[in-house]
């Protein structure tokens, strides 16, 4: 099975840019304008989203089923998270670039996210939810962590009303460049 190498993908996101798994299978490079983030240092949980995560009994981990959760993110009927995407992000993963936040309840796993961390940056892939709340949680928990570990930037590629809802909100390109060559350069790790 291909798979991007891993320097390819690290560049391209130092650089703005990201892959996508196509209709046809093949892979295109994506550079939005205007690009969607999260701010880390005032993101904002609605109300009745912190009510249902008070009483949910989620239990938060990272990275102990990381392949789980791509391929839960890739079971969508249209996706363009392919087998060449899996295998690219496994690598990464294998090489502490890609990370997993799991929402898990009873051991059983319900939903979380996947994404990319290079320096102080954040780059948020793909959520999925087998329950309601599973993938709210384990975003809640990754803004926590990201403030906690120094990081300055969220890329979430494109703003959602889903992301909106959580402060998520659309800068210019160059603005969001600027802002990424400061943040892959700072000595922050996402683990250990």
């Amino acid at each position: 099975m291909s798979a991007i190498e891993p320097r390819v993908l690290i560049s391209a996101y130092c650089n703005g840019m990201f892959p996508m798994g196509m209709e046809n299978s093949r892979l295109s490079w994506f550079s939005p304008d205007p690009r969607g983030i999260l701010p880390i240092a005032d993101y904002h949980v609605p109300r009745s989203t912190r009510a249902v995560l008070l009483r949910s009994g989620f239990e938060i981990r990272i990275n102990t089923k990381f392949n789980d959760i791509v391929q839960a993110c890739s079971g969508r009927q249209q996706t363009w998270i392919t087998q060449e995407i899996i295998a690219s992000y496994e690598r990464l993963h294998q090489m502490g670039y890609a990370h997993s936040v799991e929402t898990w309840r009873d051991n059983q796993l319900l939903g979380g996210l996947y994404g990319v961390s290079i320096g102080g940056a954040f780059f948020g892939e793909s959520m999925f939810s087998n329950e309601p709340s599973a993938s709210k949680a384990a975003l809640v928990w990754l803004m926590k962590h990201l403030k906690f570990r120094g990081f300055v930037l969220h890329d979430t590629q494109w703003t959602t009303p889903h992301l909106a809802m959580f402060g998520g909100y659309e800068i210019p390109r160059d603005n969001y460049l600027q802002a990424l060559e400061t943040a892959v350069n700072l000595p922050v790790k996402f683990a250990g």
